[in-house]
């Protein structure tokens, strides 16, 4: 076999996507960050009708590009709840507002072989908006997010993508020093809501990016 390592995501993926489908999400399939924002721009973004955007601030969502792009498009109205330049007063009520648009755009920290999302979440404005709200939600996920099952990924999220979040944001937080989570009680903690979604609900409401590439935490 000459692309042993492409076959295995390959067939890995496929297998994937069935179990997401069985699911009543719908199932977008991306080689890579590049064709996963073509996607979202040129086929989802138009099929939906979507005008008003916002996100939940997704890392491989940036580091794709798709957020500097959809800004950029005069067409759309997006919401950007993490601009910088604004307060945290805000930043929340957009994230409040965020939760009336027609498409909202995140990651996921962790995805099982069974089709199953998972997320942890501070202030809870992604658990909440990908559970209900925004009339259309879409989330991209590379490759690195998923896992067999639940214990792994609660395992993936609290020791790994969740130091990851407070050493991006410099949170006063233990895991920040020691890379493991501490269960801890600092003001600064960025775990505090769960989220699992096992259905989409409208069937295909939920919109799963699967992309063949490792991108975000």
């Amino acid at each position: 076999m000459d692309s042993p390592i492409e076959n295995y995501w390959e067939a890995r993926l496929g297998r994937l996507r069935e179990e997401l489908e069985s699911n009543n999400f719908e199932v977008y399939s991306a080689a890579d960050g590049a064709e996963a924002k073509r996607i979202v721009q040129k086929e989802i973004i138009p099929t939906t009708g979507a005008n008003r955007i916002s996100w939940g601030g997704s890392k491989t969502a940036t580091d794709m590009g798709l957020i500097r792009a959809l800004k950029a498009d005069t067409s759309l109205e997006f919401l950007d709840p993490f601009e910088k330049e604004i307060s945290l007063e805000d930043s929340l009520e957009r994230r409040r507002q965020a939760f009336l648009v027609d498409l909202f755009i995140t990651g996921t920290n962790a995805l099982t072989e069974t089709g199953l999302l998972v997320n942890l979440d501070r202030t809870g404005n992604r658990v909440a908006a990908i559970t209900f709200g925004p009339k259309v939600v879409v989330i991209l996920v590379g490759r690195n997010k998923i896992v067999s099952d639940l214990d792994e990924a609660f395992f993936r999220v609290k020791d790994y993508a969740a130091p990851l979040v407070a050493m991006r944001i410099n949170a006063k937080t233990p895991c920040v020093k020691t890379s493991f989570c501490e269960d801890c009680i600092s003001p600064e903690r960025v775990c505090s809501a769960w989220g699992i979604v096992e259905k989409s609900y409208p069937k295909g409401r939920i919109k799963v990016v699967l992309i063949n590439q490792s991108l975000g935490f």
